[in-house]
């Protein structure tokens, strides 16, 4: 049944047309984001335009899916292991065509496609990538996790395991106030702790 569901749900994104600044973007959400039966469900902010909007599927293709790939191994995952999404399903971008972030009204926009494959996959643990999915997380069920406080804790949250981690974005590895491939890396070996206690 979820499978027919996720069709339904794969069908009414591609369909959706709430965002003028997305118009001619690829809603990123299909089979190719990852299995239906994953343990593990990461939320990004959106996809890049070098990256999922190429490719069709999330954190595939650009430098942060080469990095997110590389985080992965050492929670012990593959990348098609995993079940990927966004906080905004199509790329943003700015007037002169480089990524932007999502605006609140656009991750608002998303935000029932996000709460329908919560639904579906009903995974054991919501991992968030960044601080725009993590809020985003808190428009289907309030929390107080922040990025800051909380980066490799988890957090009871709606049912589910909440695991926030930063993006795997090469500018956040090198900013003063973001997180370094080392720290990284010991962030996903604490998911991968997680994940051997939610068997």
């Amino acid at each position: 049944m979820s499978r027919e569901q996720f069709q339904q749900l794969v069908a009414e994104a591609q369909a959706c047309r709430l965002c003028p600044r997305m118009e001619g973007r690829r809603r990123v959400l299909s089979a190719a984001n990852g299995p239906l039966t994953a343990r593990v469900l990461f939320v990004a902010e959106a996809p890049g335009r070098l990256g999922g909007e190429r490719s069709g599927v999330p954190l595939t293709g650009d430098a942060s899916g080469r990095n997110f790939c590389r985080y992965l191994a050492a929670a012990g995952l593959r990348r098609e292991d995993v079940f990927v999404t966004n906080a905004a399903l199509c790329n943003p971008r700015t007037a002169r065509g480089t990524n932007a972030p999502p605006s609140a009204s656009e991750v608002r926009n998303c935000s029932q496609w996000l709460r329908r494959t919560l639904e579906i996959v009903r995974p054991e643990v919501v991992t968030t990538l960044g601080s725009k999915a993590l809020a985003a997380l808190a428009l289907i069920a309030p929390h107080a996790a922040t990025l800051r406080e909380h980066a490799a804790t988890p957090v009871a949250w709606n049912g589910y395991t909440l695991f926030p981690l930063y993006h795997p974005s090469p500018q956040v590895a090198v900013s003063p106030t973001g997180r370094s491939h080392t720290q990284q890396e010991e962030d996903y070996r604490a998911l991968r702790r997680v994940l051997g206690t939610t068997t």
